[in-house]
């Protein structure tokens, strides 16, 4: 794409160079003619090096930026797409209309009319495209013909395509390093109403909350210090008061999987048919195997809810449950695993101390 980019801007350059010329008249004014033929090419190879050099300085810039929209593409609807280039179009022509009235205006009406195609056109392809299924349903089509047409692109979107990043997982944290491993690819996509509840809570009188909203900023902050391609696009619903029901909305209306670890939120996103990466499930997959009547190595950290019970923790964090161990509080003990409780929250061991 490099390549491509810098081959353009010279392309542009050597254009540039020969109407600057024109203008001037300046390779006429050599003779004799086998003169003025150098002087062109000079003219055209100097506005080409000129094109390269300057495709040099901002190509890696705007080959991220070609990305970034091939991305957006990739992660919108077909409705989205279809009814946004058609208010694109009808953007330009009601700019077109307006533009007869304000063209003959003294002084300014000239340079009024590109504003006016630019503001036009994007004001009107947003607007289609964020209300894509309901300007459909109003035309008596179904949107789900649009969305069922790409044949299984969710699921490639869910491997390499964006993702909607709720705020339980912001502030777990483990995100970030997730995202560090590779493990997780393509942008990730935090709207306004999320960040606007990470603030809240930021500002919670409660020390333990803002701790945590803080947390969770710098998170934010962080992914984006580190160039990951992240969006924040400023979207809401202001009928929906509660912030999982407008990241439901959202990702059923974009077709985004949600990365979480809310356990109700991911309960409710899958009963409504939308794809959810559970960050403690992920943890849960990875964690070891451990098998009854295997022999662990493990510290009495506190009593535990039955009357002779002690708990301990692996390095991994997993609960071990030790029958008998409330006396050994404190020691370091072996104990002989005899089951295993496996939970959506996340895996007991239980245990008795070693013969």
């Amino acid at each position: 794409m490099t390549i491509v980019i810098r081959m353009v801007f010279a392309l542009l350059g050597a254009l540039g160079a020969v109407q600057a010329a024109i203008q001037t008249r300046f390779p006429d004014s050599y003779e004799p003619s086998s003169s003025r033929y150098l002087v062109w090419a000079s003219v055209v190879l100097g506005g080409a090096a000129i094109g390269w050099l300057v495709a040099a300085l901002v190509g890696s810039a705007f080959a991220r930026a070609i990305r970034r929209v091939e991305t957006a593409a990739t992660n919108r609807s077909a409705s989205e797409l279809v009814v946004g280039g058609a208010g694109l179009l009808l953007g330009l022509a009601v700019a077109v209309l307006l533009g007869f009235a304000i063209s003959p205006l003294p002084y300014v009406g000239r340079y009024v009319l590109l504003p006016l195609f630019l503001v036009l056109g994007y004001v009107f392809a947003v607007v289609g495209a964020r209300r894509a299924r309901s300007i459909l349903r109003l035309a008596g089509i179904n949107p789900a013909r649009f969305e069922s047409a790409g044949g299984g692109g969710s699921d490639r979107r869910v491997l390499g395509g964006a993702k909607l990043v709720d705020t339980s997982v912001i502030i777990d944290g483990r995100i970030a390093d997730i995202i560090a491993t590779g493990f997780v690819e393509g942008e990730l996509v935090v709207p306004v109403f999320v960040l606007e509840e990470l603030q809240r809570v930021a500002d919670s009188s409660d020390p333990q909350r803002r701790a945590r909203g803080r947390r969770g900023l710098e998170v934010v902050h962080d992914l984006r210090l580190a160039k990951r391609p992240l969006s924040t696009p400023d979207v809401d619903y202001p009928e929906l008061t509660d912030v999982d029901a407008k990241l439901l909305k959202l990702a059923q209306e974009r077709r985004l999987p949600i990365l979480t670890t809310d356990y109700n939120l991911n309960k409710v996103a899958r009963i409504q048919n939308v794809t959810v990466l559970n960050v403690n499930e992920l943890a849960n997959a990875l964690k070891p195997a451990v098998l009854p009547g295997e022999t662990l190595r493990v510290k009495v950290i506190r009593e535990g809810k039955e009357s002779d019970q002690g708990v301990g923790y692996l390095n991994d964090g997993t609960m071990i449950v030790i029958e008998g161990g409330r006396k050994l509080l404190g020691d370091t003990v072996d104990v002989e695993v005899t089951s295993v409780l496996q939970s959506p929250s996340g895996k007991m061991i239980f245990t008795r101390v070693a013969a």
